[in-house]
């Protein structure tokens, strides 16, 4: 298996072209494949502390993202998505493994959706709370703790 190209942009270096791809796989995966019940858009996306990181197929489709920004100095991962033809090739994965190589060296706290607990642990996070209903879905607070 190759190894997935990464791309990580800054929200405000994003281009029209990729701020769209963003938005189209998160729309696919959280409003209609999910049915998400709150907006997408969050004033986060464009925020100078954002990161997006994406892997895209031959074409420039997106085809597996996240984000990542601090929330009053702690880093967040959020917004993971897949589109459901390209799962079970490791690409999320990859992209966590990104994050955690990048930012590693300090705390990172994600809201997982309560299914993915395992997958998120397999990755050094661990359960910090109780169970919560964000968009209309059951997730669990994690944190991974700084590696020097």
């Amino acid at each position: 298996m190759t190894t997935p190209t990464i791309t990580a942009r800054p929200g405000p270096e994003l281009s029209a072209r990729e701020v769209y791809e963003i938005w189209r796989i998160r729309d696919v995966v959280f409003a209609v494949e999910q049915q998400c019940d709150e907006p997408d858009v969050d004033g986060v996306d464009l925020a100078d502390d954002c990161t997006h990181l994406w892997i895209a197929d031959a074409n420039g489709f997106v085809q597996s993202y996240l984000r990542t920004y601090l929330s009053n100095g702690v880093r967040k991962v959020g917004r993971v998505a897949t589109l459901k033809e390209a799962r079970g090739q490791g690409l999320s994965g990859a992209l966590v493994r990104e994050v955690v190589n990048r930012w590693g060296d300090t705390e990172i706290r994600l809201g997982a959706q309560a299914y993915l607990e395992n997958w998120y642990g397999s990755f050094g996070f661990v359960t910090t709370g109780p169970h919560f209903m964000e968009a209309g879905i059951d997730h669990v607070p994690m944190t991974r703790q700084a590696t020097p």
